[in-house]
Formats: structure tokens, sequence, C-alpha cells
């Protein structure tokens, strides 16, 4: 009887261990997903094309913990981005909101291409302008093309 009441303590706080151990897993998955679904929108200010969540640059390694330091502080998704933009600016967003501040990163991709287009169209048609017309040649000029060709008179026509 005593062996078993052994046997059952030992049972109880052997699962009871397990149990708290499963619930801090799901609490740090539930936190590490939190931090990617943050980290996906934030963009890494060393590699500039890239996700924070997807680079591994050392200052994207501290966002990553910065953000996990801030819902540990128990902020918002919004408050954590609200601080990020405060400290790093717009940029700092992988989408940034569209106004004064970041309309070159909109919109001057797009301008550089219609720019570049605009120069290309005026430089065919300048060149097309300054083309020679259809001159025909003069009676020296053919007599010479005849000659390298090795051709004569009566072989042209």
């Amino acid at each position: 009887m005593r062996n078993l009441i052994l046997v059952a303590l030992i049972a109880i706080f052997t699962l009871g261990g397990t149990a708290r151990a499963a619930e801090s897993l799901t609490t740090e998955s539930a936190l590490e997903k939190r931090v990617t679904t943050l980290a996906q929108d934030l963009r890494c200010l060393v590699c500039q094309n890239q996700t924070i969540a997807d680079s591994n640059a050392p200052l994207a390694i501290d966002l990553k913990n910065q953000i996990r330091e801030k819902i540990g502080q128990g902020m918002s998704n919004d408050q954590i981005v609200d601080y990020m933009v405060q400290r790093y600016g717009d940029f700092v967003l992988y989408r940034p909101p569209v106004k004064a501040t970041t309309i070159a990163l909109w919109f001057g991709p797009a301008a550089i291409l219609l720019l570049g287009l605009v120069v290309l169209f005026r430089y065919l048609a300048r060149r097309r302008r300054e083309q020679p017309a259809d001159v025909p040649l003069t009676d020296a000029e053919s007599e010479r093309a005849r000659a390298l060709l090795g051709t004569t008179d009566k072989d042209s026509q």
C-alpha cells in the first residue's frame, strides 16, 4: 500500500511538471508566432529588401528581441509598430503608408521608368529625323559599287 501511494505521488508530480512545461511551450510558441507576424511587417534596415523575419543581420535580430521585449511589457501589435515607426521612421515599415514623406518610395520607381521611356522615345524620334533621305547614287558611286562587287552593267540589268 505504501509503495502504491509513493508511485501515485511520483506520477502526480511528474505529470504536473509535464503539464506546466507543455503550457510554457504553448505560450512560447504563441509569443514566437506573434513576433514573426510583427517581424514580417517590418523592414530590415540593413538589408532593406527583406523583412526582419527573413533577415539574419544583427540589427534584425536586435529588432526581433525588441519586439519580444515590448510583447513582454504587454504592448499591443499596433503599439509595437508605432514604437518602431517613432524610433526608425516610416522606412522601417515593409509597406509604408502613402503620405508626403513616403511618396518617393511609392512612386519613385515608376517615375524613373517613365522618364527613361520619354528619353528613349525622344532619342529614337530625333535619330529618325536626322537620317538622310534615300538619295540615289551618282553615276560615279554606281560604277565604284559595281567594281567592288565585280559585276558589270549587263549583270545588273
